[in-house]
């Protein structure tokens, strides 16, 4: 029995060196660290809520086994306290804490040594359940977002603006978007005021009239095993965590989480945190750094087999054996090649369409691929279609922060435009990048407000912006209002679509001898793709009855062939005759306004012409058809024409 202080005393004995943080063990209760030899520690333990230490419990070389000081206080009312630990004389917060106190306000910075302290917690959870979705890459959907940004905008319509809270009360919106994997930016417990001296300089510059800027985006050391206080709404971040989880999987939307460990941090640390957030909190998977993150460590972990891990790339010959594709793909590469080949493309560069044929068709068996036309680090996507250059000056750099590689295009006009033309373009350029996205293979992902043509205003390095330059605007302007129903209305499309997202690459030949390849190229002349260096167009012509062979019947899907001319003049494209005497029709169009140009099963017109058809400049149009219908076409004009002549006699009149 060693007595602390005056009328406290607990039984005090070695632990068990069994893992690191702190454990239960019936009513007693296991604190665990790792210091390097010869220094000294104590365990500090403080009433709930106070900053003065109610106990000080020496961890000497009786309680050292390795590095680790372990010990174990018998029948401890944990929940009653907090602690840290003192190691040569520094106060030294738990990283393995699963909850910190002192950093519940954004932006406050604890202040005093004994501000900011561990909390062990230990409530039971009622998971009335749950367990993690583990939907197949094919079939995902994904929303990216900040936690912070995503609702806290006045226009957000939450209670709980900017919180775990307030996201749950996105989720009908998420759903119905059709989104069923959410990814969120980093959600643990890390410093966005940020503390230095004279030996740790600022890591930013002050900017807005030398105003200290925040870590936003949360990128830095951080107690890892900790929900961010901060975005709790309750004061409980831990349960509110958890609620945001199990709502997110009982709407059938999975919960991926971004994680930033910095250059050094230990194998065993990260697989630690890992195996915490997976077991403790239920999510889906991760997005890590390869640079700082044993990523071939964590794909070898039989307990992460069927946790999700995205990255930018993998060493396979360490993870599998030869020849091995797994049951379940739970890898995922995850870098900006996409977006930056296929913006280009959009925008009409040269040489760009051998780049995006592969882009859009490429689905590794070993692994999923992650596409996306934009992400947080970089433009949004309606800035990517209104600005040629970065604009960051707020940030306090001189705007020499950011990529200055956005291959971005402003449509004639930099930044707001009042233009007719200009806004009409970009609407279509828009229309014409998500159809770029969704209907591409692997799994697409959405950044947050992209569907509502959220803009930056041209900065595209928002680290340090916590303001409604970051911040989602939940309005939409009369102009670009079409675009959350046209984004809507394409993943359904693509989601009812099977040939769209495959669960393997697509071969270009004809392996199960249809009669025609599983994907092929057309430009000007049927099954002869325009590959030349200055060609901006291509026919992508995908055979439905490769879906229901590949799937025995159970499943079965139309024929497509999508007219893609980026080009700023107009394309003749030659068709690929349907099987069985089958028809064309369009299915959209990406040149008529709004969401007029997504048509409703069974309401496709039909072409007029099943040989040719002429695709006017920076327009998709994609084309269905199935085997053996006997349509014929209209006498006259299709309803393309009728749409364009009807255009130009509005315009004649005008």
């Amino acid at each position: 029995m060693k007595k602390l202080n005056e009328g406290f005393q607990y039984s005090v004995k070695n632990g068990t060196y069994h893992g690191l943080g702190v454990q239960k063990l019936g009513d007693d209760i296991c604190f665990t660290i790792a210091v390097p030899d010869r220094k000294r520690c104590s365990l500090l333990l403080y009433k709930r809520g106070e900053t003065e230490v109610a106990a000080s419990i020496p961890m000497g070389s009786s309680s050292r086994y390795g590095d680790l000081r372990s010990l174990i206080i018998e029948k401890f009312p944990v929940e009653n306290y907090e602690y840290n630990y003192l190691i040569d004389g520094r106060v030294v917060t738990d990283p393995y804490a699963s909850a910190i106190c002192g950093r519940e306000v954004w932006g406050k910075a604890p202040k005093g040594e004994s501000a900011l302290r561990s909390r062990a917690v230990f409530d039971e959870y009622d998971w009335q359940g749950d367990a993690p979705l583990q939907l197949a890459w094919q079939d995902v959907v994904i929303y990216a977002a900040h936690v912070r940004g995503f609702t806290r905008h006045a226009s957000s319509g939450v209670k709980a603006k900017g919180t775990f809270a307030g996201i749950a009360e996105k989720i009908p919106y998420l759903k119905e978007l059709g989104i069923n994997q959410l990814e969120l930016m980093p959600v643990y417990e890390f410093a966005e005021v940020e503390t230095w001296d004279e030996k740790r300089p600022p890591l930013r510059r002050p900017g807005n009239g030398q105003k200290e800027l925040l870590n936003y985006w949360g990128y830095a050391d951080a107690y890892y095993f900790a929900p961010k206080a901060s975005y709790s709404a309750t004061g409980d971040p831990v349960r509110e965590f958890k609620d945001l989880v199990r709502e997110l999987h009982r709407n059938g939307i999975e919960l991926v989480l971004e994680f930033h460990f910095p250059k050094g941090t230990r194998t065993a640390f990260v697989l630690d945190c890992i195996r915490h957030w997976v077991l403790e909190y239920h999510i889906d998977g991760i997005h890590v750094n390869r640079d700082h993150a044993p990523v071939e460590a964590l794909a070898q972990d039989p307990l992460l087999s069927h946790t999700k891990i995205m990255t930018e790339s993998f060493r396979l010959d360490e993870i599998y054996e030869e020849r091995h594709i797994p049951n379940f793909r739970n890898l995922a590469e995850y870098n900006d090649g996409f977006m930056l080949d296929v913006r280009r493309f959009l925008k009409g560069d040269e040489g760009q369409l051998v780049p995006f044929t592969w882009r859009a068709r490429r689905n590794p068996s070993e692994y999923a691929v992650i596409n996306y036309m934009a992400n947080h680090n970089g433009f949004t996507l309606m800035d990517t279609v209104s600005y040629d250059e970065k604009h960051n000056e707020a940030n306090g750099e001189e705007n020499h922060d950011g990529t200055d590689f956005n291959y971005s295009w402003n449509c004639g006009e930099e930044g707001p435009s009042r233009k007719k033309k200009t806004l009409g373009l970009r609407a279509r350029q828009l229309r014409n990048a998500f159809v770029l996205l969704l209907l591409s293979q692997g799994t697409p992902l959405i950044y947050e407000g992209d569907e509502r043509g959220n803009s930056q205003s041209g900065n595209n390095n928002v680290y340090c912006q916590d303001n409604e330059l970051s911040w989602v605007n939940w309005k939409t302007g009369k102009t670009f209002g079409f675009l959350t129903e046209y984004v809507k209305k394409l993943i359904a499309f693509r989601r009812k679509h099977p040939v769209f997202h495959q669960a393997r690459e697509l071969r270009m030949t004809d392996y199960l001898s249809c009669g025609h390849p599983d994907i092929s190229y057309h430009g000007k002349r049927a099954w002869l793709g325009d590959f030349e260096n200055y060609s901006r167009s291509v026919g992508i012509f995908y055979g439905g009855d490769y879906i229901a062979a590949n799937t025995e019947g159970k499943e079965e899907d139309s024929f497509f062939y999508v007219a893609y001319n980026m080009h700023w003049i107009p394309h003749e494209f030659a068709l690929p005759n349907l099987p069985g005497r089958g028809r064309w029709k369009i299915a959209i169009d990406t040149g008529a306004e709004g969401t007029a140009g997504i048509y409703a099963e069974g309401e496709e017109p039909l072409l007029s012409s099943q040989r040719t058809v002429t695709v006017p400049e920076r327009t998709i149009l994609v084309l269905t058809g199935k085997k053996g219908t006997e349509e014929k076409p209209e006498k006259g004009r299709s309803e393309r024409e009728k749409m364009e002549k009807t255009k130009k006699a509005a315009k004649k009149e005008s």
